[in-house]
């Protein structure tokens, strides 16, 4: 009895209390966006459809064991140019769902999908439906980066039975070491609170150093580390704030 007492009480202090994903998107345009392969395995990387390095970047990150994602470019509020496999709401069904099946091709071995920009976008019903009926026929999971407040995507993903996260907090919309400082301990503080994060930051240069040289501290803060995928509530096949709230980017 004895003997079962320590194995369990060693097994228990083995299993981390809380859980977190970090997602890099933005990537596939400049060559500085290598520097993600030298993240450890266990971040997940959000590839821009059609881009110079995307197919390269994915296809390296995959062998090296990365979950891959498909980061889909969306209408913003603001106006600001979406990029190639850009979604509208100018876009009559068919065109918008063949321009996503476009995108979700072009980054190789994406098992999930997250919007880039789509301020205005993902405020719409109706071409949210017609994103995730896609993404259900294409068994991809769906995790809203919550660029409005106003976003419909999760609750219509919700309703349409695709595989959901949301974006809990952006790390670097400012890049500073304390910008950055700020939003990791932020993260490890909800973890008192919440049992899984999702951060998304972005592949620039001072977010890579940062999270090369503080990473560590999730598992001395029992935190584990995981792919997106591992927060969702099953498996996939290969699954209010103010706008002036600094974990909210809008795009």
């Amino acid at each position: 009895m004895r003997y079962l007492l320590f194995c369990f009480l060693l097994f228990s202090s083995n299993v981390f209390a809380a859980r977190i994903a970090i997602i890099i998107d933005d990537i596939g345009y400049r060559q500085s966006d290598k520097a993600v392969l030298s993240l450890p395995s266990n971040v997940t990387l959000s590839v821009l459809p059609l881009t110079p390095l995307g197919k390269t970047v994915a296809t390296q990150a995959y062998q090296q064991g990365s979950e891959i994602l498909v980061h889909l470019p969306m209408q913003a509020l603001n106006g600001k140019t979406i990029g190639p496999g850009a979604l509208t709401n100018a876009m009559s069904e068919q065109d918008f769902k063949q321009q996503l099946e476009y995108a979700i091709d072009s980054v190789p071995f994406a098992i999930g999908a997250n919007n880039h920009m789509g301020s205005l976008l993902t405020q719409l019903t109706e071409q949210m439906h017609w994103v995730m009926d896609t993404l259900l026929q294409r068994n991809i999971y769906f995790i809203d980066s919550v660029t409005t407040k106003f976003t419909q995507a999760g609750a219509i993903a919700e309703e349409m039975g695709v595989p959901l996260l949301k974006r809990t907090i952006f790390l670097d919309n400012d890049k500073s070491d304390d910008g950055l400082e700020f939003q990791f301990q932020q993260a490890i503080t909800l973890t008192e609170t919440q049992d899984s994060i999702v951060i998304i930051a972005h592949p620039y240069p001072e977010t890579l150093a940062f999270l090369s040289n503080n990473l560590h501290r999730l598992a001395e803060a029992n935190i584990a580390l995981v792919p997106a995928s591992k927060l969702l509530p099953f498996n996939v096949a290969s699954q209010d704030k103010e706008t002036k709230d600094p974990t909210v980017r809008l795009e």
